[in-house]
């Protein structure tokens, strides 16, 4: 291909490949790689597998949305619980990657992930087709830069379709999918969808809308699908759920994440959905989208009230906006036991934050603080020798605290994986020794063991940081660093013996990395390899 010089000649070439690699690997590999698909436990485990066909090429599947999904198509028999669907959805992926058919791919933005090998998934494609097409109908545009729906003659005896990762603006059209039970229609540009779209598709059970930020209402066809239980809005820019969906009483997933145009929530629309077990909401952490009409600016007492009357809410994600709010919420009991995301968001009320507040919260594992301006102190008081720590907590994310100089209540959570802490004037140092040893003393934790599950840390915008830590830690877990915009930070607690076999990456500007102090040549030399220059 060295003189091939034009796009054009350079597609020809990947089409003439593709259809003579076509018939090879239908003849010869995906027999062989069938072998391991055969072999799999049992059909359930082998239908899992082949749902992973809906996502594109190389892309970072979410575990815990896969097990969802698995459980609102009925494919986890059986449990009836995502509390108790997850463990088992765990030991399927567990199997997949085991039997070579799915990969690790660790966390990604928080959420951790599998993948599937492009050879992989082109054959578990071909079983689809070939051996599976009465159970699992498939049909797949994914990531073909489709610019118009389907031809709906395509969807009627689908079972599962998905067209992510395309550019289509409009669904005009009203298919007949009396078979239908999964649609992902994700990251598309999405304006318009038709009433008439959803009108015969009577059994759909998934929806993923998400990523259509250009989707500003839900045709009322909506109302038609009365057996949908996962429904995804997250990243799409509608200004306000219809009335219709009181229709969707068996929704048991809810997902209104970064919907930073949500003006409008209809009231008793959340308490009408009364086999809800997974809500997530969570609020833009962005300057360029300060709309002050979006249905959480003022607070959520009524939301709140609305989900503390689910009895099979299992999983919650939500924005907290007031301490009012938060008092509130911290005396509700379903809350306490199945908050697993909680941002707090624009507190102005107090200088002082007790953390200690949230040690009920049993399964917390994301906490995020933003736009607290006036909050000058995180203080653990009140700790006793017995207090809980934060074991369940693995991200912590902290933006725009313009007085907050310290995070040293994060001893309490020792087994954080991932650290972002984005524009706080301040911050001179992440854990100050002083309040540490204070601490360490009343509840036994030695505090040179912070940070021993650290994934990734990310400072942005800390124009005072000093220090991330007095002295050099082992850092066993840690993946990544990302500098950005500390000037004052010139050391970092590394030696030699910091992350000592693991492939550990250190992101920054050139200007910076050449500030840094080293506790000698050597451990300067060791860490050389690991960085990468990034724009700041």
């Amino acid at each position: 291909m060295a003189c091939k010089t034009t796009l054009g000649e350079w597609k020809y070439a990947i089409e003439m490949l593709k259809r003579c690699a076509l018939p090879k690997m239908e003849n010869e590999v995906f027999p062989l790689l069938k072998f391991s698909y055969d072999n799999l436990p049992n059909a359930t485990i082998k239908c899992c597998l082949l749902y992973c066909c809906l996502y594109p090429e190389d892309y970072c599947i979410p575990k815990k949305r896969l097990v969802e999904y698995w459980l609102c198509e009925g494919l986890l028999n059986g449990f009836d619980r995502i509390s108790e669907a997850q463990m088992q959805g765990d030991h399927i992926i567990y199997s997949l990657i085991s039997a070579c058919l799915l990969e690790n791919v660790g966390e990604i933005d928080g959420e951790d992930c599998v993948k599937m090998h492009d050879v992989i998934r082109d054959m578990a494609l071909w079983i689809t087709r070939e051996f599976e097409a009465t159970e699992n109908n498939f049909f797949g545009k994914i990531g073909a830069q489709v610019f118009e729906e389907p031809n709906v003659t395509a969807w009627e005896n689908v079972k599962r379709m998905s067209v992510m990762e395309n550019k289509i603006e409009v669904l005009k059209e009203t298919p007949k999918c009396p078979n239908l039970r999964t649609l992902f229609l994700s990251q598309n540009e999405l304006q318009v969808i038709s009433d008439g779209f959803f009108q015969f598709i009577p059994l759909l059970t998934v929806l993923d809308l998400s990523g259509n930020l250009r989707l500003r209402a839900l045709p009322v066809g909506i109302s038609q699908l009365v057996c949908l239980e996962c429904f995804d809005l997250s990243y799409t820019g509608i200004e306000e759920l219809p009335t219709e969906l009181k229709s969707l009483t068996k929704l048991k997933m809810l997902d209104l994440s970064y919907m930073h145009n949500l003006k409008k929530i209809p009231q008793h629309l959340i308490s009408n959905f009364s086999k809800l077990q997974i809500f997530r909401m969570w609020s833009v952490q962005n300057r360029d989208y300060p709309n002050e009409d979006n249905v959480l600016y003022g607070g959520n007492e009524k939301l709140m009230e609305e989900l503390k009357g689910l009895q099979h809410l299992n999983i919650l994600s939500i924005p907290i906006k007031s301490m009012f709010c938060l008092e509130r919420f911290l005396n509700i009991n379903l809350f306490l036991c199945w908050t697993q995301a909680l941002q707090l968001c624009d507190f102005r009320e107090s200088k002082i934050f007790n953390i200690l507040c949230l040690k009920n919260l049993e399964c917390l594992q994301t906490l995020c603080f933003s736009n607290c301006e006036d909050m000058e102190e995180m203080k653990m008081e009140k700790l006793l020798i017995n207090a809980s720590c934060y074991h369940t907590l693995s991200t912590v994310e902290i933006y725009e605290f313009v007085k907050l100089k310290d995070m040293s209540w994060l001893i309490l959570a020792p087994n954080l994986r991932n650290l972002k802490i984005y524009l706080c004037d301040k911050m001179e140092e992440i854990l100050n020794e002083g309040k540490l040893g204070e601490v360490a003393g009343v509840i036994g934790i030695p505090y040179a063991k912070s940070f021993l599950k650290l994934e990734t840390l990310y400072l942005f915008w800390l124009p005072k940081l000093k220090n991330i830590y007095w002295d050099a830690l082992p850092f066993p877990c840690l993946k990544l660093i990302r500098i950005n915009a500390c000037r004052e930070l010139k050391k970092l607690p590394l030696n030699s013996d910091s992350a000592k076999g693991n492939q550990l990456s250190i992101e920054g500007s050139k200007d910076w990395w050449a500030t840094v102090e080293w506790e000698n040549e050597a451990t300067r030399d060791a860490f050389l390899p690991s960085f990468k220059s990034v724009p700041t």
